[in-house]
């Protein structure tokens, strides 16, 4: 028989191993594998192959061995002295060996070097890392889309970093934060999983809480008729930590949809308003009618008449005057949400009563002394009228329409003028 010779397993490396198996979870074949793998790219690297090269590894002991497999030749005629050995050399280990016997032998590795040892420690961290960012990838990229739960860890000026319950680290941008958000060191929060990104095979998971989809999951988690499939979200339009607005269908004539989400004195919503730093949530009825949805999108005000381009997605809104700003809201926000639900522009237009119109003049009859931005700036948030601009706040005027208080102080005069003459 052959002799086999004591080898130093080297204790610390696979100690390193060791944990990465355990925080991982990386399957004993997996890990057996790459142990082999990793010893058998620096033996190729020594040797030029590793064909007759058995490597045994034994990963719950931590330890392994490798055997040498050489053919006995005649003494003087070893042609590769990794593949053949001389029978003078073959018997030193057995006596008993001859010419055409196969001899294997163990050896310790420590004899290939400190290069080599050097080698196959970086090579095995190399695998661990690629396995470490597979098992990432493979946890999350199918789950996107879906609430997660993590501890906050470290925050930056652009992004805080998330770590999971096995300690995998999730971003959250600041893009994707709700503008009142406050992260402290160890808190837990929920976020949705936006995307998992995979350049380079280094997974990067991104998380959201400014998606309309976390809400959407936060309100499945609330309303038990939508996981039972009888109340569907057909749309969400969201200005994070501020508002929400919800399109939700029944599918039993017996739910009332909007009643059913928010529950009774809000008791279902309430705990989601307050998860996404108290953003008020609107939940209206869905329908197909697009002129109805308009209108219900608007709520609450009370739309008088619509007319629609649906060719150019756009609407025009008519209300009585007392309806308008509510209909635009605060910071035009009522109205933003609207058109980002119905994913139609929507232009609002005041009413105006037939003896008023015919002492008041249209703005844009006063193309030539005031700029037509200024004019269509004014008119988005419902004023077409000199008299309803002269009727309506001054602070109104700069923070609905988003103009400079000079501007609107020219706006006034050049409006006043014309009917004091």
């Amino acid at each position: 028989m052959a002799a086999k010779k004591i080898i130093d397993s080297k204790p610390n490396m696979f100690e390193t191993f060791k944990e990465f198996k355990e925080t991982k979870n990386i399957d004993r074949a997996t890990l057996v594998s790459v142990l082999e793998e990793s010893f058998r790219n620096v033996i190729s690297k020594i040797f030029g192959s590793d064909d007759n090269f058995d490597v045994i590894v034994n990963p719950d002991k931590g330890d392994f061995e490798i055997y040498q497999n050489r053919v006995v030749v005649p003494d003087g005629e070893v042609a590769d002295p990794n593949k053949e050995i001389s029978l003078s050399d073959a018997q030193k280990l057995d006596p008993d060996y001859e010419t055409g016997e196969d001899v294997s032998e163990r050896i310790e590795f420590e004899k290939f070097g400190r290069r080599a040892i050097l080698n196959l420690r970086q090579t095995l961290a190399s695998k661990i890392l690629e396995l470490e960012h597979d098992s990432l990838y493979n946890k999350y990229k199918d789950r996107v889309g879906q609430i997660i739960s993590g501890e906050v860890y470290q925050t930056w000026k652009r992004e805080v970093l998330i770590v999971d319950d096995e300690n995998n680290e999730l971003i959250l941008p600041k893009s994707e934060q709700i503008p009142d958000d406050q992260y402290r060191k160890g808190e837990t929060i929920r976020a949705v999983i936006l995307r998992v990104d995979n350049e380079n095979n280094n997974p990067k998971i991104i998380l959201s809480r400014t998606s309309p989809v976390f809400l959407q999951r936060l309100l499945e988690g609330e309303v038990p008729e939508i996981n039972d499939g009888l109340i569907s979200i057909k749309k969400i339009a969201r200005m994070p930590g501020e508002r929400a607005k919800v399109a939700v269908e029944s599918y039993d004539e017996r739910i009332d949809p909007v009643g059913a989400c928010v529950g009774v004195k809000g008791s279902r919503v309430h705990g989601i308003v307050k998860e996404l730093c108290n953003e008020n949530i609107d939940v209206i009825n869905y329908t197909a009618n697009t002129k109805l949805f308009i209108q219900r999108a608007l709520s609450p005000a009370k739309v008088s008449s619509i007319n629609i381009d649906e060719e150019n997605h756009k609407a025009e809104v008519y209300l009585k005057p007392e309806e308008v700003s509510l209909a635009i809201g605060r910071g035009g926000l009522n109205i933003k949400l609207a058109s980002m639900l119905t994913e139609y522009t929507i232009d609002v237009f005041r009413e105006i009563d037939e003896n008023e119109a015919e002492e008041d003049i249209y703005l844009d009859e006063f193309a030539d002394e005031i700029d037509q931005w200024v004019i269509d700036s004014i008119k988005r948030i419902g004023l077409d009228t000199a008299k309803a601009v002269l009727k309506a706040p001054r602070e109104v005027l700069v923070e609905k329409a988003d103009l400079e208080e000079e501007t609107v102080d020219n706006l006034l005069s050049i409006l006043k003028a014309e009917f004091d003459s």
